[in-house]
């Protein structure tokens, strides 16, 4: 009877450490996701009164995680019926990514400065307007923040099945189960925490201690440069996760990148670190040229729908 139990224990233990394995396996997959996620959502909350920061932080976070109790059900529904979809959807899910990191880049090299500084300052004069509803405003605000957060759990939960394809039924529902209340938690609380830097920097600043009042002069000065530094993360991590998921749904892409990226492991001392660098430069590159390839397909696309409806 003691043996008995002992062997259990030891299974239970054995498939746990399997999932906390593969949990942390899918975890590492999904940074590129979560770097847009945490830059994204946290400018969402751009314009609401500091008040309602954590109110509405809080209500898209309760929003996401029903994003991901509808979402998971499905993926696993997938998983068990359709297997042969995984691969497709992550390709979908990859060609994605990269192809909202070149849009990023095409709007930030396609827009002047002084388009945004004008298209801040009319959400300002928006804002500071009485006849302005607040609480629609943020209502709005809201829905489209769980709207967004839909694409983007959408992704981390199918890369995570990717991860698990080859589990067990029971051992793919906890990674998942796993990581979307991981992700909603980690992503919301830094969320929480990034907004409200401001506001620990000017209570700092206010203080007697001159200690506290350089630590809050620094939050204040450091916290926009904190949201442009996820940006800039958050796009790099797209490139490089999308294109690695690209990579390895093309086998013969794979195989060579493979054999090059071998070649440079030979070399004394660097030779780990360049065979990384080589490989991950060019998943990096293969992203961003399949996410300009959909980006002008799309607006080929659009332009044609455009010119139908004119003519029809």
């Amino acid at each position: 009877m003691a043996s008995s139990l002992l062997a259990l224990i030891d299974d239970i233990a054995t498939i746990l450490n399997d999932v906390a394995l593969m949990t942390k396996v899918a975890a590492k997959k999904t940074a590129g996701v979560l770097g847009d996620d945490l830059a994204l959502n946290a400018q969402q909350v751009t314009g609401v009164h500091p008040d309602r920061e954590l109110p509405v932080v809080w209500a898209v976070g309760v929003g996401s995680l029903m994003n991901k109790v509808i979402l998971v059900p499905l993926a696993l529904a997938i998983s068990f019926f359709a297997p042969w979809a995984i691969t497709p959807l992550l390709m979908v899910g990859g060609a994605f990514l990269c192809f909202e990191g070149v849009e990023k880049l095409a709007h930030k090299f396609l827009h002047s400065q002084s388009e945004d500084d004008l298209h801040h300052k009319e959400l300002s004069e928006a804002l500071a307007n009485p006849t302005i509803d607040m609480l629609a405003l943020e209502r709005d605000k809201i829905k489209g923040a769980i709207r967004t957060d839909f694409i983007l759990s959408a992704e981390i939960i199918v890369i995570s099945l990717g991860t698990v394809a080859t589990a067990s039924f029971s051992k793919q529902v906890a990674v998942l189960a796993g990581i979307a209340v991981i992700m909603t938690v980690g992503v919301y609380g830094l969320v929480a925490g990034i907004v409200k830097l401001d506001d620990l920097g000017l209570y700092l600043s206010r203080k007697s201690a001159q200690w506290k009042q350089k630590l809050g002069n620094t939050l204040l000065a450091g916290a926009p440069y904190l949201m442009k530094t996820l940006s800039v993360v958050g796009t790099i991590a797209m490139f490089m996760v999308g294109g690695a998921i690209l990579v390895h749904g093309i086998p013969p892409v794979h195989h060579a990148i493979d054999h090059l990226a071998a070649g440079a492991a030979s070399i004394p001392t660097i030779g780990g670190v360049m065979r990384w660098l080589i490989a991950t430069v060019l998943d990096v590159l293969l992203g961003m040229l399949i996410g300009t390839l959909v980006l002008v397909t799309l607006n080929a696309g659009g332009r044609l729908f455009k010119t139908r409806n004119k003519v029809a």
